[in-house]
């Protein structure tokens, strides 16, 4: 298995998603599984990503729809049919250290004390990384509606579609940072491929 790159991901956002590793962080907005996407733009191929998402939705991820971000071959999902279960498998998963990344969506921001136990299971996972043969960082993020709002996070972002710059007809999306222990709150507007331009807080 190929090592995770230790740059952080992805290169074309130019590092603005320095996501702390052995932590979890909290990503939400409508566009929130784009930015899920983007993440894991940032590993290896083939990386092993687990992604959990709700048994009871009638949406569907597609590891193809990932292509253009992702590469999918290391892409495993789960679909608990309870929200208890949801967070109990991610916290197993980030324990175990042999995935890069674990993301789960959740209906509503979780409670504090299973996030304290997502944030136990990471730290764990990490050092199972660094002194096992799967090297790498390790990061577990939550998938959240609306502004998120999961307390004791290491990072929040908020990522939503907005209009394109110019006159091209394209993707375009506004990333905020909404919360982080090390960083203050800031925005970008990030362009279909992935450039970033600062932007005024509101």
């Amino acid at each position: 298995m190929r090592d995770l790159v230790s740059d952080p991901p992805p290169a074309r956002l130019g590092g603005l998603l320095d996501l702390v590793p052995g932590r979890v962080h909290e990503f939400c907005g409508p566009a929130r599984r784009v930015l899920a996407a983007w993440v894991m733009g940032g590993l290896a191929a083939g990386a092993p990503v687990i992604w959990i998402r709700p048994g009871w939705s009638a949406e569907h991820l597609h590891p193809q729809g990932l292509a253009d971000w992702a590469s999918p071959e290391g892409l495993i999902t789960l679909t608990p049919r309870r929200e208890a279960a949801a967070l109990g498998c991610a916290e197993e998963a980030l324990r175990s250290g042999a995935v890069a990344l674990v993301v789960v969506e959740l209906a509503a921001p979780a409670a504090l004390t299973p996030l304290r136990r997502l944030h136990l299971a990471a730290g764990t996972g990490l050092a199972r990384r660094q002194s096992g043969a799967a090297s790498g960082p390790l990061w577990g993020c939550v998938l959240t509606p609306e502004q998120g709002g999961t307390p004791g996070v290491e990072s929040r972002w908020h990522l939503a579609p907005c209009a394109a710059q110019g006159e091209a007809v394209q993707p375009a999306w506004r990333l905020a940072r909404l919360r982080a222990r090390m960083a203050p709150p800031a925005a970008w507007h990030i362009s279909a491929d992935l450039q970033a331009r600062a932007l005024a807080v509101e």
